[in-house]
């Protein structure tokens, strides 16, 4: 592992000099061939380092977007060249490399101390909170960490049967509204480039009705009637915190005034929009909520 960590130093040092000096991309091998000579000449195989920085390169596109969505408050321009290039690795790993292979929790701390080895006082604060969003985030389908993930910190027991974990309960909506005679959804965008359904933590002592209904309006302004129960998902997402926790969503038909969408500022979704039945087709939206957004259809269509 020690020689992961000088592979990761050497890529980070080689995305600096390749991001400060405004080299093309390809560049990069040659940067990554120089600094392993000379700053880790004892690394039997230097390709980890080759691989995670063209990696990167190659996904710094949908990486800078994440950066600048988790982060909204500091334009990548702002954010130093260190501090950048940390993150970008940061987060490539975090949300492209296999879980087996680097944990979420490895990824996030092994950013943690490039930021405390090459950047500034606050560095190691500013990418383990910008990290820490992103992971908070990462409890969708088909993102669970299959790394070791204890119950708390303390006694980091590994817990891999779901009926063991702690429930949430959620409300969701698939919210509709007519408009010039065409049928509307209401629906919100994730940092991670999906369209999907308002939903939120339902309270204790509330019932599912009326704590999805508050927390559509609280998501995305809209105040809705929640009708019939549409459908149900279970994932399991990972809390920073509280280790692996099993997520059960129930969905709702819901109506309301085609009235104007307003995002409440949240660290995971960047947008909300009405799209017409008709463009939902040619949205990228999580397999499993496509189904449930059918469903509603045909039973609102049923009303009209």
């Amino acid at each position: 592992m020690a020689n992961r960590h000088l592979a990761r130093s050497v890529a980070l040092q080689s995305l600096y000099e390749w991001d400060f000096n405004e080299f093309p991309p390809e560049k990069i091998d040659s940067i990554i061939a120089r600094n392993l000579k000379e700053f880790a000449s004892g690394i039997a195989d230097g390709s980890f380092a080759h691989r995670l920085a063209k990696n990167i390169l190659e996904k710094k596109g949908e990486i800078d977007v994440i950066i600048e969505r988790a982060a909204p408050e500091w334009p990548l321009s702002q954010i130093s060249v260190v501090d950048r290039n940390v993150l970008r690795m940061g987060l490539y790993e975090l949300l492209f490399v296999d879980r087996s292979e680097v944990p979420a929790k490895v990824a996030i701390n092994e950013a943690i101390e490039l930021a405390k080895a090459f950047g500034g006082e606050t560095s190691s604060k500013f990418v383990n909170g910008v990290l820490g969003t992103v992971y908070k985030e990462i409890g969708e389908p088909g993102k669970e960490e299959t790394s070791e993930t204890g119950r708390s910190r303390k006694t980091k027991h590994l817990i891999t049967d779901p009926k063991l974990m702690p429930i949430e309960r959620l409300g969701g909506a698939i919210v509709f509204a007519r408009n010039d005679g065409d049928i509307f959804v209401a629906l919100v965008h994730d940092i991670f480039g999906y369209w999907t359904l308002p939903k939120g933590r339902i309270e204790e002592g509330e019932s599912v009705e009326v704590g999805t209904k508050r927390e559509v309006m609280e998501e995305i302004s809209i105040d809705c009637i929640v009708e019939d129960k549409v459908g149900e998902n279970e994932y399991v997402a990972s809390d920073p915190v509280r280790g692996k926790i099993r997520k059960m969503v129930t969905y709702f038909v819901a109506k309301s005034e085609f009235v104007p969408v307003k995002l409440k500022e949240s660290g995971g979704l960047n947008d909300a929009k009405w799209f017409s039945v008709g463009e939902l087709a040619d949205l990228s939206m999580y397999d499993d909520i496509r189904p449930i957004i059918a469903k509603a259809i045909k039973k609102f269509a049923e009303k009209i």
